[in-house]
């Protein structure tokens, strides 16, 4: 009983060292599902699995003595309830759509909590060092890498001095911006000449200078730009 025992230990404080590693990363960046959460999660998760040592420890529970339960069956009961955890830090926020990223190391952070509950170490490990390294690493190459940076724009002109489409996208053209999508609209009586749609922008330069410039414009009435998380 006592090595059974001390194994169960050994497996739980892996797990959840493991999960407040992978925690802290995001507790750093601030994620409300952080350093306890993650920790728990992989705690919850190993001990999940152990349940199928139960008939080891406490055998008048289990009619029969069946040896050991399933812990295939175990770790698919825990993947599936992880899932609903996730989609708990998910949410969204005008057009954007936040916690993605954190969903995902939850629910990785449950499956490397069954590896360790499972006795699998250097897997558990292996899967650990590699999620720690998507967070912290792959961010830092993302920050290198090329992109395009996608926004939500309404642009409301004064009708007596507002541009055309074709002056507008001139405009938006001196910034490095390209306009998409676009819906026209008027209002105010006639008063408010609208425009809606995408912006892509080739960094976040391109999208601060177009704001000032807005800003300085008697022509324009109000501006919207909000960012597009991708």
């Amino acid at each position: 009983m006592a090595p059974l025992l001390g194994q169960i230990a050994a497996e739980l404080g892996a797990a959840w060292a493991a999960g407040a590693l992978i925690g802290a990363e995001r507790s750093f960046h601030g994620r409300a599902a952080g350093f306890r959460t993650h920790a728990l999660v992989a705690l919850a998760a190993a001990a999940a699995v152990l349940v199928s040592h139960a008939p080891s420890f406490a055998p008048g529970a289990f009619a029969g003595g069946a040896a050991q339960l399933d812990p295939t069956r175990l770790a698919q009961g825990v993947m599936t309830g992880i899932g609903f955890l996730g989609a708990g830090v998910i949410f969204k926020e005008g057009v954007n759509v936040q916690g993605l990223t954190t969903a995902a190391s939850v629910w990785a952070t449950a499956a490397i909590g069954l590896l360790f509950g499972l006795g699998e170490y250097s897997v558990g490990a292996m899967a650990t060092v590699a999620v720690v390294a998507t967070l912290l690493v792959l961010r830092w190459v993302e920050g290198l890498m090329p992109v395009r940076i996608y926004a939500w724009s309404v642009f409301r002109f004064r009708a007596a001095g507002a541009p055309d489409i074709s002056g507008l996208m001139a405009m938006l053209k001196g910034f490095g911006v390209d306009f998409r999508d676009v819906s026209y609209a008027q209002s105010h009586e006639g008063a408010m000449l609208e425009f809606s749609g995408n912006l892509v922008a080739r960094n976040d330069r391109g999208l601060d200078d177009l704001a000032a410039h807005l800003r300085g414009l008697e022509t324009v009435a109000e501006f919207e730009i909000s960012r597009i998380s991708k």
